[in-house]
């Protein structure tokens, strides 16, 4: 090829790359932000009241509000296709969940990071369980996301001379259809970003991630390599963003109650759904909906009182389906706390009167785990907690800084000098953690129809 020729074909390419490129006064003069995206649990979906919800959504909406412009999101069906959109300048930045690799900075432009992760091989756990290259280099055959970061890193792997398996690239489908076909057995292993393997193992627990592929890698918004003005504008935006606590928030929201996975647990729990639930479903979903409450909320905080046994008790008096105490039960009108309907509503009234009793500051859904927490240790070390965090420089209406203080309530150091004293401040920080768990599975195996696959995230009011 001549210089001349090469030339040229590298300026047609720079010009296809920046095709539709609008600047920021364009933007913000149009009144939009184009962004394109995929319905993920990860990214952007319809959460159960039929509203867009989803990490990613959030941050660009919040982005777009600092601009002064509303965001108009165009959906694709894999990233593969987010990716050749952007360079045919269909939007102004893509958002969803899109690593930052040396192939893509080639040609594309990456905002700042928001995310880290680590890509890993996941399989079933029934079937194998390969936990280094070597073993992995036996399975059969690795399927990937076509044109993804996952198979961008299984070749480079192969060039570099590891022992790596042949890998197949399923183009048009998302990582999630991947992992459902990994627990369907109609594929070995594929390879998920870590955060998107957590949720996935919540609706298919027998998914087993045994290895990790790669380091810690960065999430980014990717635009048109010469959008110079708009990655500046998200790059102070993001900075104050993060420096506000809202990023932490976020992360929070969407995966703070994402630890140790419990295989067992998990499974008896979708287990005791199909054979205990249906017979209290429609009083808790009753006694929610009288109450404000999340039916889905009310049945997962149900199945960590007592997994929904109506006979449950503990050394310590409580009882029920709700294991509600003795003086909770005579405030609320319980008569008989082993009768399950009476627990139920019981439980909702006093779950109801918690969350009443917290500051207009204490914003939801920091309002629901703090009346979680609440429920199970009791309003007045609740208060304590609060006392706490103002002493630490912590926000008391966050649950992200009160589950940080709450563990110090059984420190002589601490609760000495408290109006209530001494409690088992570890408790209820678990508590709300399963149930956030907990909820998480049963927001997927309690929808009906078409939102069967709706993620955890569905509004935390409302049925």
């Amino acid at each position: 090829m001549s210089a001349g020729v090469g030339s040229l074909l590298l300026a047609l390419a720079a010009q296809t790359a920046t095709a539709g490129t609008r600047e920021l006064k364009e933007i913000r003069e149009s009144g939009e932000l184009v962004v394109l995206t995929r319905n993920a649990p990860t990214t952007v979906y319809f959460n159960r009241d039929g509203r867009r919800s989803g990490p990613e959504y959030e941050l660009v909406e919040a982005f777009a509000d600092s601009l002064g412009v509303d965001a108009v999101y165009r959906q694709y069906s894999s990233t593969g296709a987010i990716l050749e959109a952007l360079r045919a300048g269909k939007g102004d930045l893509a958002a969803a969940g899109l690593t930052i690799t040396e192939d893509r900075q080639r040609s594309l432009r990456f905002g700042p990071p928001y995310q880290r992760i680590t890509q890993q091989v996941v399989c079933r756990r029934d079937t194998t369980q390969p936990e280094n290259l070597r073993e992995l280099a036996a399975v059969d055959r690795v399927h990937v996301v076509a044109d993804s970061s996952y198979a961008e890193l299984l070749e480079a792997l192969r060039q570099q001379g590891y022992p790596v398996p042949d890998s197949r690239e399923i183009p048009n489908v998302g990582t999630h259809a991947l992992l459902r076909a990994v627990w369907d057995r109609e594929i070995d292993c594929t390879v998920a970003d870590s955060h998107i393997t957590a949720i996935n193992q919540r609706y298919y627990p027998e998914l087993l991630s045994p290895m990790n592929l790669s380091r810690e890698q960065r999430l980014a918004w990717a635009m048109p390599p010469d959008a110079a003005e708009l990655d500046a504008a998200i790059t102070r935006w993001l900075e104050e963003y993060r420096s506000a606590g809202h990023l932490d928030d976020l992360h929070e929201k969407y995966y703070g109650f994402f630890r140790v996975f419990d295989y067992v647990d998990v499974r008896y729990l979708i287990r005791r759904t199909d054979q205990r639930f249906p017979r209290y479903r429609a009083w808790f979903r009753e006694a929610a909906e009288e109450h404000g409450l999340s039916f889905v909320l009310l049945a997962a905080q149900a199945y960590q009182e007592s997994h929904w046994s109506e006979n449950a008790r503990s050394p310590t008096g409580v009882r029920g389906i709700m294991m509600l105490t003795r003086l909770t039960a005579e405030e609320v009108g319980v008569s008989d706390r082993l009768d399950p309907r009476q627990s139920i509503f019981g439980g909702a009234e006093y779950m109801a009167r918690m969350k009443e009793r917290f500051a207009d500051e204490v914003t939801e859904p920091d309002r629901t785990f703090m009346a979680l927490a609440a429920y199970n240790i009791g309003r007045a070390h609740m208060h304590d907690a609060q006392v706490l965090a103002r002493r630490h420089g912590l926000s008391p209406y966050r649950w992200r800084d009160i589950k940080q203080v709450l563990p110090l309530l059984s420190d002589p150091k601490y609760y000495r000098t408290l109006k209530y004293g001494y409690a088992r401040g570890h408790e209820p920080v678990r508590y709300v953690q399963r149930i956030r768990e907990y909820h998480h599975v049963l927001a997927n195996e309690l929808a009906d129809g078409p939102v069967k696959a709706i993620p955890h995230q569905a509004a935390l009011s409302g049925p």
